[in-house]
């Protein structure tokens, strides 16, 4: 996207922003307009107003200048920004309806004192007060949650446990430990420790494997480079492996030259080096344990355009067709549902990541619900297909909107299990 464009959209998006605070502060002023707090309110909302302005700044800075690392306060910035864009568009629809009701009202009521020539009316104030307050009321909820999500929730890592029975286990591998983790994007991160802490997290599950699945970075290879040092801490006794998600190509920055782009691919693949991750492009690997073997599978990413289709399943398999057990590492889920599936080779178990499960949503026991569902269809968790299973990570890290609301970090845990 060209620079003008980019200027086009930011100055359309100010002019949405701009009338949306217009037409909610008309309305609840109204509502506080006999408060004795008024004045107090008036400053409290300008302040919001001010301070999520700022946010869009730096949404704006980081979108365009795509900064190597980040610190808290501008987190913070963005992340009170989405959540006051949500508060206003919940109070704008509760505003709306009133405003509607109130015209219905006035119809009804004109038309109401030309049949009977009188002026009665009916006070509907009462109810119409009753809407404003239950929209405050249910806007201040996703609100509190968000300013949650971006000061602990972000951090919250979870560790799912997941035990997958297959019936072509080798026996050696009854009980075989996996760590999963997904979408590092370490460009987002603004807490050291609290990193150093998710990745003690996944050295405490004590698994055989540990395998990562794409995004490491969110423009540029530099931004994992503070953190080199904190990811080669993690350990599992075969190994660490790895593949690429979309981010980390670079392709969502502006480079001086395809030449400035390789370089910074090449940079790529030593950090991973230097982290004692094991890349593995369209390529494939074994895990040896007695005398059985397990085939582990990496392909670079394939999703639906505009994202990269640079996986070949083909040549991941090569020279490995036949092993009784295979796993894949794929970063996007769609490669599961469009190549996988339908794949002659039989792909046992498949992890992805990607979706981050949109950082947003609600799960709770026998209930799993995200905004993401209407656009991958395999978007957390686990998924079955012919025979094949699918997890998809929710991920370790967090880009666009600094924070978690309802899908927290995830570490995986997956313990694979033979049918004997």
């Amino acid at each position: 996207m060209s620079t003008r464009n980019i200027s086009i959209n930011i100055i359309w998006t100010l002019l949405v922003l701009l009338a949306m605070d217009a037409y909610v502060y008309s309305a609840l002023r109204k509502s506080i307009q006999k408060s004795k707090w008024k004045p107090f309110l008036n400053v409290v909302y300008l302040i919001s107003v001010v301070l999520s302005y700022i946010g869009f700044y730096y949404l704006y800075f980081y979108f365009t200048v795509k900064p190597l690392e980040v610190n808290l306060a501008p987190n913070l910035a963005i992340g009170f920004f989405f959540s006051l864009v949500v508060v206003k568009i919940l109070l704008l629809l509760f505003f709306l309806f009133e405003d509607v009701f109130r015209f219905l009202e006035f119809v009804y009521n004109l038309v109401r004192s030309y049949i009977r020539a009188d002026k009665e009316s009916i006070n509907r104030k009462g109810r119409r007060g009753f809407i404003r307050q239950a929209g405050l009321i249910i806007a201040g909820i996703p609100f509190t949650s968000m300013l949650y999500g971006i000061t602990k929730g972000k951090y919250d890592f979870r560790v799912n446990k997941v035990k997958l029975t297959f019936d072509n286990l080798p026996k050696a591998f009854e009980g075989f430990k996996i760590v999963q983790i997904s979408d590092i994007h370490s460009g987002s991160f603004d807490s050291r420790e609290a990193i150093i802490d998710g990745i003690k997290l996944v050295n405490d599950q004590a698994a055989d494997l540990v395998l990562f699945t794409g995004d490491l970075v969110n423009n540029d290879s530099r931004e994992i480079a503070p953190f080199i040092e904190d990811f080669k801490a993690l350990k599992a006794p075969y190994g660490v492996y790895s593949v690429l998600g979309n981010h980390d190509y670079g392709d969502y920055k502006k480079w001086n030259s395809a030449k400035e782009k390789q370089e910074n691919m090449e940079l790529l693949y030593q950090y991973q080096k230097e982290m004692g991750f094991q890349l593995l492009n369209n390529e494939n690997a074994i895990i040896t344990k007695g005398d059985d073997v397990i085939g582990i599978y990496g392909v670079e990413n394939w999703g639906n355009p505009p994202f990269p289709q640079n996986g070949d399943l083909d040549i991941a398999l090569s020279g490995r067709e036949d092993l009784d057990f295979k796993i894949l590492l794929s970063h996007d889920p769609t490669h599961w549902d469009k190549k996988v599936t339908g794949h002659p080779v039989h792909i046992d178990l498949t992890l992805s990541g990607h979706t981050h499960g949109m950082q947003f949503g609600v799960e709770i026991p026998g209930f799993k619900w995200s905004p993401i569902k209407y656009v991958y269809p395999q978007w957390a968790g686990l998924y079955t297909k012919d025979n094949q299973q699918l997890y998809v990570n929710r991920g370790f890290g967090f880009l666009g909107f600094p924070g978690r609301v309802g899908i927290w970090p995830e570490i995986t845990l997956i313990e694979l299990t033979g049918n004997a």
